[in-house]
């Protein structure tokens, strides 16, 4: 939302400022806080506060922000109309490089009993979609909700030798999921990663990588963290492995 990437929890008198700031977002920069305050038809201590849920101490410090923001999304240069590079994916899906690393993991796979997705942010939403389509093809599945609660210390070893980890990280830099396979290091289970790179944190942590490598796309998010910025790189790649792998497994064991 604006230069978060989660969304705050906005009263209704929130929202009505949030929607104005939308409507005028061009003007918001050069208005003063009773400016903001009168066109809302609030007070200045409303504006304050609503300022202070986007993680902005000061009217001052958000009109910075929402600038940058607004300058990132005038700047930013996007793909959607560029399909050659997900033409390159989809045909080198089947040469021998990538096919030969989804076959590993298909027989990696064909061997648990379950398999259990991580992902955080776009990629928690393509996780939740793997278990579906792995469920859907008659393999169990499982997402994990909050990879940051780190349940896998709630998994016995038992289950983990009959359970493989796919994980999902387009940089492959998402500290929480590498924390979370950190600790997974020390488990009898193994990781396959999907990711755009062989050469991240993500991939090196992973018995096998699938990557896609097509062109990564963020915009600014106010932050000085750079894995703060706001992941927009299609996630077609990705899905496009988990089908891969879901309809070659079910094939393999003559489902």
């Amino acid at each position: 939302m604006l230069f978060l990437d989660y969304k705050p929890d906005l009263s209704i008198l929130d929202q009505t400022i949030y929607d104005v700031i939308l409507a005028n977002i061009d003007a918001i920069p050069k208005m003063k806080l009773k400016d903001l305050a009168t066109l809302t038809h609030t007070s200045t201590t409303s504006v304050t506060r609503f300022c202070k849920k986007f993680e902005c101490q000061t009217f001052s410090e958000f009109k910075v922000k929402l600038k940058l923001y607004k300058s990132s999304m005038d700047k930013v240069s996007f793909s959607n109309n560029d399909e050659t590079q997900y033409i390159d994916f989809i045909q080198r899906i089947n040469k021998d490089f990538l096919s030969e690393k989804l076959n590993q993991a298909v027989n990696l796979l064909a061997t648990k009993k379950m398999v259990i997705f991580i992902g955080s942010g776009t990629s928690e939403t393509i996780a939740e979609y793997g278990a579906l389509y792995f469920s859907n093809l008659s393999q169990a599945a499982v997402k994990i909700e909050d990879p940051s609660n780190y349940p896998i210390d709630w998994f016995p070893d038992e289950i983990l030798n009959q359970s493989c980890i796919i994980a999902l990280s387009i940089s492959g830099e998402t500290q929480e999921i590498i924390h979370y396979l950190t600790r997974l290091k020390n488990r009898p289970v193994p990781i396959i990663s999907i990711t755009n790179t062989e050469d991240s944190a993500v991939a090196k942590l992973s018995d096998i990588v699938l990557p896609y490598f097509i062109q990564r796309e963020t915009i600014y998010k106010a932050s000085a963290d750079k894995d703060k910025t706001i992941e927009i790189t299609s996630q077609l790649p990705a899905i496009l492995l988990i089908e891969k792998l879901a309809k070659r497994l079910r094939i393999k064991k003559g489902l």
